[in-house]
This record gives structure tokens, sequence and C-alpha cells, in this order.
């Protein structure tokens, strides 16, 4: 069978589809990930074959004050660059299955299912399918359960009135109808954990939450010198990172972080954010891209961004994480994590202090947090999400063909 995979985000978004697109390989089928080109790195790691779509999501995210309107710059990348990317989708799908459609590209996917008349299968990394258990992780903020299903249904609509023109343009050059209305039919699949997100009573029979889809390159990791003479040299670091957010103010954050922290030993992975190790105390030790299931067992705790698979990774670590949210669906994890007992305080990236910071640092070291964070760890060990996700996209696309 013939898959074509088209995501567009960052690297937190790309990894997980290159994994399953690396899955659908080992099961015996062909697979093409259309992706931005900063984030298909993992692809190549993993032998999926590639193909970077128009448009650049790291010069956009990382460009001065990004972070204060991230949403709308996303959005007008996606706007912009629609027609580009449902050309390359229609190029590259030719003769395939099935479409898996993710991330921003998910409209532009749907759309190249139409053009090619084959099935579209979402893979999400967000539970975003209605329901009454929990709110839109795309709001800032908890409303009251009453309105939880409303506020899903919302976002749909909103997000389907924020791309429907760009995305019937780009219908429109390649001959196909208008959209009067957003997709609602077709399967979901998400990499998330039942145990962060157990799956709502609530959802259709199609939607499923596979598990964390996680590539499988820890066991082939080598680790460099340093890092491991620094694990070596005391108790367990604290990680600090922050994925691929960036345009957020790197003074305030650095002096949190460093404010929390003191003299404690951590680790610090710079990701997008453009922050420089020569900025941080001698306590602090640098690291490059290492792989979160080789890292965080070895960590005390896990200082980030919130992004669905770093908190996910600190979860089957069974360590606590302190969560500082920026955008999106970062707070929505936060949220998931205070439910879980593993955080108390709802912290946000533009208003960190180093004193809302050191009480969070305080409360991931006591007794309780380190109790919830290890419960999550032993329920989050069955690592079976990909396979789950194999069997459901042959499901549904055998079922179509």
């Amino acid at each position: 069978m013939k898959l074509l995979i088209i995501t567009y985000g960052t690297e937190g978004d790309t990894r997980p589809l290159a994994a399953l697109g690396h899955a659908l390989m080992q099961a015996g089928h062909e697979v093409e990930l259309l992706g931005d080109a900063s984030t298909l790195g993992i692809a190549q790691a993993l032998g999926v074959p590639s193909q970077a779509l128009a448009g650049d999501i790291r010069a956009t995210i990382v460009a001065d004050g990004a972070m204060r309107d991230i949403t709308r710059n996303l959005a007008r990348l996606t706007i912009a660059h629609s027609g580009d990317w449902l050309r390359q989708a229609v190029d590259a799908g030719r003769g395939c299955d099935a479409i898996i459609v993710s991330g921003l590209a998910v409209f532009v996917g749907l759309s190249a299912a139409d053009a090619l008349g084959v099935p579209a299968i979402g893979a999400m990394l967000i539970p975003i399918s209605p329901t009454s258990a929990f709110a839109s992780p795309f709001l800032p903020f908890t409303p009251p359960r009453l309105f939880n299903h409303a506020s899903h249904v919302l976002f749909g609509r909103l997000s389907w009135q924020l791309f429907r023109k760009a995305t019937n343009r780009a219908r429109a050059d390649k001959g196909l109808p208008p959209r009067r209305s957003l997709w609602t039919d077709h399967p979901m699949l998400y990499g998330v954990s039942p145990a962060l997100v157990p799956r709502p009573a609530d959802w259709p029979e199609n939607a499923h939450v596979c598990g964390q889809w996680i590539p499988p390159l820890a066991t082939a990791f080598a680790p460099p010198d340093d890092l491991l003479a620094f694990l070596d040299a005391g108790e367990p670091p604290v990680y600090v990172g922050f994925g691929s957010m960036a345009g957020f103010d790197n003074v305030r954050l650095v002096d949190a972080v460093v404010g929390a922290l003191g003299e404690r030993r951590a680790l610090f992975h710079a990701g997008w954010s453009g922050i420089e190790a020569s900025r941080l105390p001698s306590s602090f030790h640098p690291v490059g891209h290492v792989p979160h299931d080789w890292l965080l067992p070895r960590c005390a705790m896990a200082i980030h961004h919130g992004g669905s698979g770093t908190t996910h990774s600190a979860c089957r670590a069974g360590i606590p994480s302190v969560i500082v949210p920026f955008a999106g669906d970062q707070f929505f994890w936060n949220a998931r994590l205070r439910e879980a007992g593993v955080m108390r305080h709802a912290l946000k990236g533009a208003s960190i202090t180093a004193s809302f910071l050191r009480d969070a640092v305080a409360h991931a070291d006591g007794a309780a947090a380190k109790r919830a964070a290890a419960a999550l760890g032993r329920a989050m060990q069955d690592k079976e999400g990909l396979a789950m996700a194999v069997g459901l996209v042959e499901r549904y696309a055998y079922a179509q063909r």
C-alpha cells in the first residue's frame, strides 16, 4: 500500500509523524512524508522518504517578537502557502491509497485526498474531536465544564473560517469545487497516551487514542563524553529546554530559570530559542539534540514549554514536569499535569518570574509530585502506540479501496 503523510509544524509536530511513517514502512508499506524543511532531519535519520513543503516555519517563529502573536503569524504562513502545499501534495500523492493529514496542513491534506479520490486519515498530537470531557486544547484558560463541547465546535468553526478562502482558492486551482463546511467524518488517530487523555466516552467510533508515537532511535544513541561526564559528576540534573519555541523575551526566561534553580545542576537545550549558553552559570551544561527516551530518565525533573512530545516523554520517564507554556496546546498539557497531581501551578511564559518558577520547582521536588510522576511513568510504559496506529491506518485505508 502506498501512503502519503502531510504535516506542517515544528519538529515536535513532524517527529511523531516520521515515527509513524517508519512504522508503516516496517509493516511493508510505501510512504512519503511532506513537512517543513527544517524538521525533516528525523525522517532522513529513519530512512523515511521526505519532501520539503514551501515555507519556513523556523524563520516565522524565531522572528523578533513573533511569540507575541504566534497564532496570527502561523496562520499567515499557512494561508500564503496553501496553494503550493496542495500542488505538492497532489503531485506526491499520485497513485497513493490514502493520505494521512496533520498539523497546519490538515485542510490542504483533506483537499488533496478529494482531488485524488482516496481516503483521508487524520493523525494528530492534540485531541481536537469535540467532547464534553475537556475543553478545546487551544484555549489559554479552562471554561466551566458546561461549555467544553461548545469550545471544540467553536474552535473548529473559527479555524475553518480562518483558512476557508485560502483552502478554496487552492482547491479551485486544482479544479475542485469549493468546500462549504468543515470536514468532520474522516477517522482521527491521536498519538497521545490514554494515561494523560483517556478516550472520552462521547467521541465517535472513528476517533482513537493510540498512545505516543516514539521514534526508535534511543537504543542507537551514543551520548557525547562531556554529557556522560556531567551526568556522572553529581546528582541527577534538572533538564531545561523549550523545544521549537522562540521569539519570546529571552532575558526574562533566562533570569527566571537561573533565579529559580540557583546553583543546582542543570542541562540546557537551547532548541530554536537562540539563547547563548555563555549567558548561563557554570552549573548549567549545554546539550544538543539528545533523545528524550535516553536523557530524561537520568534527570530529576524537566522544565519545558509543554509541547505534546516533551510532556509525554517526561511523564514516561517518571519525572515531574514544570511546564512554562507560551502558546497553543501547551496550556492544555499544563492542565493535564495539574489534574494528575504532578503540577500545582498555572504558569505563563509571557509573565514568568524567578519567584513563580521557584515555587513550581519546589512543588515538583516534593514527595506528592514525585509519586504522581512515577505513577504516570508506570502507566505509560506500554509502547504499542505505533502498532495500534499502523493497524488503524491499514483498516481505514483498505476499507475504502
